[in-house]
Parts: C-alpha cells; sequence; structure tokens
C-alpha cells in the first residue's frame, strides 16, 4: 500500500507542466519532533518504493523504530503521474519531458508537508543515486549525508549510448507507433528487456555462471526472464524515465558546471560504484568523489555488475551497503 501526495499543477524545469500531480509514496516509522531522523529512498529504474522493503524493518540497515524513511517513486514510473495515469491531454505519447530536478523539487514539496526539516540521509541506487546527489546540491541545507550506489551524478555519454541501444530496440516494434499505440508493443518491449539484460550484468557474471547464485539455470533462462518482466511494462512509462536518466546532470550552468555544483556539496558522502558495473563505471565514480569535499570513495566490491546494488540481492553486497549506511548514520 502506498499514499498520494497531491502537487496540483506543478511546474517543470523546460517550462512545461503536470496538470494534475501526484507523487505516491511509502513511509516507515515516525518523525521525530525535531524533524531530522527522516531517510529518503528516491525509486531506480522499473522500481518502485517497495523496492527498498530488503533494506527497512527491525534488525535491518533501516529500522523504523528510530529512523522515519520515505520511499518516494520517480514520475512517469507508474506509481506517481506518469504517461499511463497522466490527465488526458498528457497522457501517453504526449507526456511531456521530466527531468531528475522536477522529481528532486517534488519531493522536498512532500518532506515539508511532512514536517521533515533535515535528511539523515538520502541513499538510492542507481537512479536513485542521480536523486541523491541533485538532493544534495540543490538543498544542501538540508540533507547531512548522502549514499549514491551504482549511480551517477551525470549521465555519461557512453551511458547515453547504451539508453539509446535498448530505446531503439523498443521502437523498431511497429506497434509502438511512436508511444501511440492501441495495444501494448509485446515484441518491442520483450526486444527492451532482452537487450538490458547483457548490460545489467558482469561479463564474470555470464563467464564464471555466477547467474546460478541468482537461480537461474542457464543463460536463456537470464534473457526469458528479463523478457518476460518488460513485456508486463508500459512503453511510455519506460522511455519517459529512460529519458529522465538521459539528461541528468548536476552542473546546469546556473550552478557554474559540473565541477563547481559537486564541489559546493555540504553532505557526508559515501560515493559507491559497483567495481564491475557496466555503465556507471568506477572510474567516472571516482573523479566525482574528487570533486566532492570529504567524500568517502568506497567501491562495492562485486561480480555481479550493476545489479549488486539493487536491495536485497546478494548478503555480501548488502552487508557492503549496511556498512556504509551505519557509517553516515551513525555520527
Amino acid at each position: 500500500m502506498h499514499q498520494e501526495f497531491a502537487l496540483g499543477r506543478f511546474g517543470l524545469v523546460s517550462g512545461l507542466d503536470l496538470p494534475d500531480a501526484t507523487l505516491a509514496y511509502r513511509t516507515y516509522g515516525k518523525l521525530n519532533e525535531a524533524g531530522d531522523n527522516c531517510v529518503l529512498l528516491p525509486s531506480y529504474y522499473t522500481g518502485a518504493h517497495a523496492s527498498y522493503e530488503p533494506w527497512i524493518g527491525p534488525g535491518r540497515m533501516l529500522d523504523p523504530e528510530r529512523w522515519f524513511v520515505v520511499a518516494v517513486n520517480m514520475f512517469g514510473n507508474g506509481l506517481s503521474t506518469s504517461p499511463s495515469n497522466a490527465s488526458p491531454g498528457i497522457r501517453g505519447a504526449d507526456f511531456p519531458d521530466v527531468d531528475i530536478a522536477d522529481n528532486v523539487i517534488a519531493q522536498h514539496r512532500l518532506l515539508t508537508a511532512l514536517g521533515v526539516r533535515h535528511i539523515r540521509m538520502v541513499a538510492g541506487w542507481s537512479m536513485g543515486a542521480l536523486q541523491a546527489y541533485e538532493w544534495a546540491v540543490r538543498y544542501p541545507g538540508m540533507v547531512y549525508s548522502i549514499l549514491p550506489i551504482a549511480g551517477a551524478a551525470r549521465c555519461s555519454p557512453h551511458n547515453f549510448v547504451f539508453l539509446e541501444g535498448v530505446k531503439a530496440a523498443l521502437a523498431a516494434d511497429q506497434a509502438y507507433d511512436g508511444g501511440r499505440y492501441s495495444s501494448p508493443p509485446v515484441r518491442g518491449l520483450r526486444a527492451f528487456g532482452t537487450v538490458y539484460a547483457g548490460w545489467a550484468y558482469s561479463q564474470e557474471f555470464f563467464r564464471d555462471g555466477i547467474y546460478r547464485e541468482l537461480g537461474y539455470r542457464d543463460i536463456d533462462h537470464v534473457l526469458d526472464d528479463w523478457a518476460d518482466d518488460h513485456e508486463h511494462m508500459d512503453a511510455n512509462n519506460l522511455l519517459t524515465v529512460l529519458g529522465t536518466w538521459q539528461r541528468a546532470d548536476v552542473g546546469s550552468p546556473a550552478r557554474g558546471g559540473f565541477e563547481t555544483a559537486l564541489g559546493r556539496i555540504r553532505a557526508r558522502c559515501i560515493v559507491m560504484p559497483g567495481t564491475s558495473d557496466l555503465y556507471f563505471p568506477a572510474a567516472d565514480s571516482r573523479v566525482e568523489a574528487d570533486l566532492i569535499p570529504g567524500a568517502d570513495f568506497r567501491p562495492l566490491q562485486s561480480n555481479l555488475g550493476h545489479v549488486a546494488g539493487r536491495p536485497g540481492i546478494r548478503g555480501a553486497e548488502s552487508e557492503q551497503i549496511a556498512d556504509a549506511m551505519r557509517a553516515l548514520l551513525g555520527g
């Protein structure tokens, strides 16, 4: 179950707007009187608020007895305002571009309405990490710490090209019809998931049969699972959030550029790239960590590839993430 926060007519950074916007979210635990025990978990690509639940609960990384955890859904993910559920004038292919900044501005309104004065930690995997960086740059006085896991402060050129590839696989299905499909473009959606599978994991994952540790019989089982999973998703939703990802960059000209923006971050920061991530490589994260004052560069040691940071994926990775959270929340 989740709640919905009404934003009304929400102006986007592009100058367009969402006529009747809502954010879907769920809270765990209670906000303290000081309003400063909040942990924010922004959703990731194809994920939702419930995707973070392996991290939340008694004896887990985020105990609701101590922390007020807010898990919030991005625009476009099918729960918050999205092409699939928007007002008629912007539904489907007519949905406007939404940026990372738009999501963070909306989340700030939500947290303010909930009574949050300071955020102890913004943590997130993949696109959740993109939002964590934006939070630290946009609201430096509100955020105590951030934990970007297998993500980045901007979409790199190589990352952009990877996303163009999966987008092209979906759009090649004639049933997609430029987003004006009358029935789901199933072949395109399955192609999207199949191509994505090759990027989500490491070379070692396939070469050494590590997929068996995650319950897959063989490589065909991996590919079929990814195709089956994406077959049931909304194509316009997928591509809306993909566009949000591609445009991600904390370094707008108004902020003086990328290096200047990261140099102004005041939050404590542990930058945690996956050591075998194919599209958020540790080398890129090293550059970002060096630009953030006092940042701790702490790679997530894993042979799983990008999925190493996914909540609950495997014990060894989960314990490294838990250690980083303890370091940021313990002070």
